[in-house]
């Protein structure tokens, strides 16, 4: 079932911290007050380890009545021990920049473009695949060569 969006839900989703799992959450807590709310992922995380923590409850019931699983919970620990309350919002995955087209890549590029003239995107990762061995799409290329020509 679809949940409506309101302003909370929105501002949750933007930053990553929508629980895409509110129905999983069935500690008594979250079914039974309007200040905790199963669909705030950090809210559920910190109670549930504030409820391993101060109310010495098994980490297994805990973390099955926040929806979470066992290693789940012990990564919530780990980040909230490290970084306090804000390990607890989730990250984004994946390369956080491109990682494949280094300055050298994109120098050779700009050397290749000045020497042949307009070349496509598609030719130029051919070349890279050769001279360099990397397997790069095409738009990673031309936002590469983009950024390169914006001033800085």
């Amino acid at each position: 079932m679809k949940r409506p969006e309101n302003a909370k839900r929105a501002a949750l989703r933007k930053c990553g911290a929508l629980n895409p799992s509110p129905e999983a959450v069935v500690d008594p807590l979250f079914q039974e007050s309007d200040f905790f709310d199963a669909e705030d992922l950090v809210q559920v995380k910190y109670e549930m380890l504030r409820r391993v923590r101060a109310d010495h409850t098994t980490v297994s019931q805990t973390a099955r009545a926040f929806g979470f699983s066992r290693p789940s919970f012990y990564q919530s620990q780990a980040a909230f021990k490290a970084h306090g309350l804000t390990g607890l919002v989730p990250r984004k995955r994946g390369p956080r920049q491109g990682h494949k087209v280094t300055p050298a890549v994109v120098a050779y590029l700009t050397e290749v473009l000045e020497r042949d003239g307009p070349t496509d995107s598609l030719a130029l990762a051919g070349l890279l695949r050769q001279q360099f061995g990397l397997s790069v799409h095409r738009r990673t290329i031309e936002r590469a060569l983009a950024r390169k020509k914006k001033p800085q």
